[in-house]
């Protein structure tokens, strides 16, 4: 069995949730030295789908749900976590990357305090902004991620900059933020279920990027497309940094909910006349009278995710290799609307889109799995993030 020895399951067991906006995920799992998470245990739950979004509505569903998943997992008697992570998928946070320049005729020296004084600036910025945009008042934003994707001194890149003498300095730094009511809530379902509240928080940006970067190390420019329930969220990455995310508010219920009108039929209806269409199983008549609709539903989607991209390009190419995170049943239906987009690819990419679904099978081989763990892409993705960088 080597590293997956019965010695070896002396490693320390992590619980990870994966909170997005159409499910919410969970598992437990061995932090294992050789860098890949042994799976033992892990379960998904969709939140439930409403008509009409309303966000108090929803955030009380996503909680119920959570509270279902952390039950299952509190019920299958696999022993007490060492740590509890939550990583979160939009619109459960905000992001943002922040450039911080600065200049001076004569040398200084860049200390960890010097670093921090700018930082810090950077960092209540991007709180007030928060606080203005996400949260009604006296309602507080708590920082989540706080990463320094690049530090460049005297216009090279410093992988040691401490203590180092420049007369120029220039940090991209990734910051995420939450407000204060959604996390007390997921903290209060993992006291009632595990009687803690000691909760890493993460992004998915973040752990996806982290991911995508170590799999597919030959490529240091990429998009990262993940397409949730409510919302689609994008990251560009150069150069191995993470230097920019834009959200729009069209995911896979935005369709669900069109058809469902369209059709004058439930939700339940809408999914299932998704599925036939999509499988090619849909009779001729039905075909007829809904490949119109979807197809304006496609351009639609495919509109926002163009725009997104323009606003991306300011001057800068897109990458052309694009890996996106969706659910198993829609990957080929959202990658050939990439594929076939016709504008950004050729206007602004630096090559025509080449689409990966980082999907079960594109992760074999990065985490291993006792047999009752479900191959749940999204799981796997922070379970092996979990275990490289908080081991």
């Amino acid at each position: 069995m080597g590293i997956f020895s019965k010695s070896e399951k002396k490693e320390e067991l992590v619980l990870v949730f994966d909170i997005g906006s159409s499910s919410v995920g969970g598992a437990l799992f061995y932090m294992q030295k050789s860098g890949i998470p042994k799976i033992i245990f892990s379960i998904r739950e969709m939140i439930a789908l409403e008509e009409e979004f309303d966000f108090g509505r929803f955030l009380s569903l996503t909680m119920k749900t959570l509270g279902v998943v952390a039950n299952k997992i509190s019920m299958a008697g696999l022993g007490a976590p060492n740590k509890i992570f939550c990583v979160l998928s939009s619109p459960w946070y905000a992001s943002q990357n922040r450039i911080i320049k600065f200049k001076k005729n004569t040398p200084f020296i860049f200390s960890r305090k010097f670093a921090d004084s700018l930082i810090q600036k950077e960092i209540s910025i991007f709180e007030k902004e928060c606080s203005a945009e996400y949260t009604h008042p006296g309602n507080n934003i708590r920082l989540i991620e706080l990463k320094n994707m690049k530090t460049s001194l005297n216009g090279y890149a410093a992988l040691e900059p401490m203590n180092q003498k420049a007369k120029e300095l220039e940090m991209s730094i990734f910051i995420s933020m939450s407000p204060e009511e959604i996390l007390g809530k997921i903290e209060d379902v993992m006291g009632k279920y595990f009687h803690r509240k000691d909760i890493k928080f993460s992004s998915f940006a973040m752990a996806s990027f982290a991911v995508a970067r170590d799999i597919f190390a030959h490529q240091d420019n990429f998009l990262l497309v993940d397409i949730g329930g409510e919302i689609t969220d994008i990251s560009m990455i150069k150069k191995d940094a993470l230097c920019g995310s834009i959200s729009f508010p069209k995911g896979r219920n935005f369709m669900i909910r069109e058809i469902a009108n369209f059709l004058n039929c439930t939700l339940d209806e809408a999914k299932s006349f998704i599925s036939i269409y999509k499988n090619g199983h849909a009779s001729e008549s039905v075909n007829k009278k809904i490949e119109p609709f979807i197809n304006k539903l496609k351009t639609e989607w495919l509109g926002k995710f163009q725009e997104s991209l323009v606003d991306f390009s300011n001057n800068i190419s897109i990458p052309a290799s694009v890996f996106i995170t969706v659910d198993q049943d829609l990957a080929d239906f959202f990658a050939e609307i990439i594929k076939n987009e016709q504008y950004s690819q050729y206007m602004l990419a630096e090559m025509k889109f080449k689409v990966v679904f980082l999907g079960a099978q594109m992760l074999h081989g990065f985490a291993v799995f006792q047999k009752n763990a479900i191959r749940d892409p999204f799981i796997i993705i922070e379970s092996v993030y979990i275990n490289r960088f908080f081991s």
